[in-house]
């Protein structure tokens, strides 16, 4: 999926170091955008997808309802010595 919608996500989850929830993620992209069709269930959707799409990683965290925190794939390198 590319959509600008799917940019500001993979873009706002790249710049961060630590994870974020999904309402972060659409707080952050609403700030940057004035996107009327930026809905939490929209943002939701496409961080799905792009979890899918191997490009983000995701986990569902904590009892009942719960959240569900976001955050960018990085490549590790295993045997590489610095």
């Amino acid at each position: 999926m590319d959509d600008e919608i799917s940019r500001l996500i993979l873009a706002t989850i790249a710049e961060v170091a630590e994870p974020l929830e999904t309402k972060e993620i659409e707080e952050k992209i609403r700030e940057h955008a004035n996107l009327r069709n930026a809905t939490r269930s929209i943002v939701f959707y496409r961080l799905q997808n792009l979890r899918g799409e191997g490009k983000i990683k995701g986990k569902f965290v904590g009892p009942g309802k719960g959240v569900w925190v976001w955050w960018a794939k990085k490549e590790v390198e295993y045997g590489k010595k610095e």
